[in-house]
């Protein structure tokens, strides 16, 4: 055999030895999965529609609610004069935000689901549950983005509009920036209730549903029950203690801001626990 031969083959043998090595597959990582969910998460439209939705909201009804106000000010009962709140007014908005994003939470699972992407994502990341907290994060992380700015614009405008009569807060006063901070909060954990749920039931229409239950109709059920059931029952029910961030005068029979929104907090984290046993005991 030639020396020229000798050299082809020595060279044939160390490119097949490097080439498999170049074309390694990457490792996965939490790191790399929260990439990827982020991917996923901007290229929604959905995602743009509710977020979009949210802060109209929020900063709709901070213009609308304070000149409503402002135009019928002061009011005929003594006792609502004497008990306004002028930065609920500013986040009016924030009840009706809710609603979209808790939808988009709930839509960032199931969609996977009912598409069958869901089995893509899985077959990548065998081990499953860096998925959902992937998911998680990057939802809670794109969430704060939005709704920190959109709730403090909102109090700036809403307190302008207040100003006309006289009824303005300030950021200083006591209670005041926890409440606007704590709306922004507030929608993050609705947020990953409805991820949590969606990802538990892995249905659209049943964890909208569930997640409309807990925040709305179930406080409805229970003021119907006796007064002696019902008011121990409503100050430990979702909606109860995660508002209660947001409230700058407080109940002093309630939790208190930030227990009653740990505990808030706390009911997310336990849909979120059952999502992720499911995730994986069952297939996809």
């Amino acid at each position: 055999m030639s020396t020229a031969t000798t050299n082809n083959a020595s060279s044939a043998t160390a490119g097949a030895r490097e080439r498999p090595s170049a074309a390694a597959p990457k490792k996965v990582t939490q790191a790399r999965v929260v990439l990827s969910e982020w991917t996923k998460l901007r290229s929604l439209r959905s995602t743009v529609f509710s977020m979009l939705a949210a802060v109209v909201f929020i900063l709709g009804l901070a213009v609308l609610v304070p000149s409503v106000t402002v135009a019928h000010w002061p009011p005929h009962n003594a006792r609502e004069a004497a008990g306004f709140d002028p930065t609920s007014r500013s986040l009016a908005g924030i009840f009706l935000a809710q609603l979209a994003v808790g939808v988009l939470g709930v839509l960032l699972i199931t969609g996977e689901y009912a598409t069958g992407m869901i089995r893509a994502t899985l077959a990548a990341v065998p081990s499953r549950l860096p998925v959902l907290w992937a998911k998680a994060v990057v939802f809670a992380v794109v969430t704060l983005v939005v709704t920190v700015p959109s709730v403090l614009a909102a109090f700036l405008v809403g307190q302008s509009i207040l100003r006309g009569k006289d009824l303005q807060a300030g950021l200083g006063d006591p209670g005041v920036l926890r409440a606007v901070l704590g709306a922004a909060l507030y929608l993050t954990v609705v947020g990953l209730l409805g991820l949590g749920l969606g990802a538990l039931l892995r249905n659209t229409a049943g964890a909208i549903s569930a997640l409309f239950g807990v925040l709305f109709v179930l406080p409805i059920i229970v003021r119907f029950l006796p007064t002696s059931w019902s008011d121990p029952i409503d100050k430990y029910l979702p909606s109860t203690v995660g508002e209660g961030v947001m409230q700058v005068h407080t109940d002093p029979s309630a939790l208190g801001p930030w227990t009653g929104f740990g505990l808030f907090c706390g009911y997310a984290a336990v849909v979120l626990l059952l999502a992720a046993i499911r995730l994986r005991r069952r297939d996809a």
